[in-house]
């Protein structure tokens, strides 16, 4: 694989991607990146590995150097789950410093109050055990609106809790083609068919970090094993004695992970009517979930055996995101007029310094 030439590429661009803290699970796949898969042909799809908005929850040197094997593992299960690296592109947020110089540009464009204001910022603030808000974690959107936007995004594939920072994104467009001419697209956010899928626990969202989770790298035993541990009506201690369907994370699995329907309404009805134990029930689970994983696990693995070929990807991938950024760079300051002082100087030092010549010649 090689290096792509995507100033040409005339389809719309999406732009989607996550923090290199860990292996993808279920959440990742319902709330993105099966949306994800389905449109990386329609759309010039670039995935960016965030090592950047890692740093704002983790940050110590042991974080920065476990997140190189966290990188290899969050490709290979992206591909996995079905992207087409000859289709769509990875790259690595830190290697290309124009990021940030535009999030420079945009932190002018957003407000402190408006940003306090974001309820999900506070949220990954206590996740990490913050006391207090980190400037970086506070400015996260407007890096993320960075992010979006180098590229010119159309498209942005999310989970419901980052529809916000989307909508940040959509704010500092507006304002930036307000003060400098019509230069970027107003992106629009994509949320999955789940958007948020709770986790094995059934009290807060699947997470990496709360391990609560099933990764899409899970192997078969593995899969049974947390299927078997999940939450269900806590009420219900005896097969005969009617259970609860809502709020039971059993059954919104089945309803997200299970394509046979008439098993999954045949497990509701005998649910709530006392006529199934929450083995059977979990044990079909588990037997969906892995029809769901096994081709992905088969994908991972051949490219797993082939050595250096997903740090190929992502580097070929990255020289042709950053030229695309380069390209973005160069168009947003001729918009604001940077380029044309930086000329203008120019021009007045080439005068200075001809007329000096001249006068010394004569």
């Amino acid at each position: 694989m090689n290096p792509r030439d995507d100033t040409t590429d005339a389809r719309p661009v999406l732009l989607t991607g996550d923090r290199p803290t860990g292996r993808l699970h279920l959440g990742h796949y319902v709330g993105t990146l099966k949306n994800r898969v389905a449109m990386q042909q329609e759309f010039r799809t670039y995935l960016i590995i965030a090592d950047l908005h890692m740093l704002t929850t983790r940050n110590s040197r042991d974080d920065v150097l476990a997140s190189e094997q966290h990188i290899v593992d969050m490709v290979l299960d992206s591909i996995a789950a079905g992207i087409d690296p000859a289709q769509a592109t990875f790259y690595l947020q830190s290697a290309i410093p124009e990021v940030c110089e535009i999030n420079t540009y945009f932190q002018n464009l957003v407000t402190v109050p408006r940003l306090e204001r974001m309820p999900s910022l506070k949220d990954m603030a206590r996740d990490a055990n913050k006391e207090e808000m980190p400037y970086g974690l506070l400015g996260y959107p407007v890096l993320q609106a960075a992010d979006i936007l180098c590229v010119r995004g159309n498209v942005v594939p999310v989970g419901k809790d980052n529809l916000a920072h989307v909508e940040v994104t959509r704010e500092i467009a507006r304002r930036f083609n307000h003060l400098y001419g019509d230069f970027f697209p107003v992106p629009e956010a994509l949320v999955g068919e789940v958007p948020t899928l709770v986790g094995l626990d059934g009290g807060a969202k699947m997470s990496k970090s709360l391990d609560n989770a099933i990764f899409l790298s899970d192997d078969e035993a593995t899969v049974r094993k947390k299927v078997r541990s999940m939450y269900t009506d806590p009420a219900r201690t005896r097969p005969d004695i009617p259970g609860r369907l809502e709020g039971n994370p059993v059954f919104s699995y089945h309803d997200a992970f299970n394509p046979d329907r008439a098993e999954v309404d045949d497990l509701k009805a005998r649910y709530v009517t006392g006529r199934v134990g929450d083995v059977e029930v979990k044990d079909k689970l588990a037997v969906a979930v892995n029809a769901l994983l096994e081709p992905m696990r088969a994908r991972r693995r051949a490219f797993a055996e082939q050595p250096g070929l997903v740090e190929q990807v992502i580097i070929d991938g990255t020289a042709t995101v950053r030229a695309v950024v380069q390209d973005t760079v160069g168009g947003m300051r001729r918009a604001m007029g940077l380029a044309q002082v930086a000329d203008g100087l120019a021009r007045r030092a080439r005068f200075r310094h001809d007329t000096k010549q001249a006068l010394e010649a004569r």
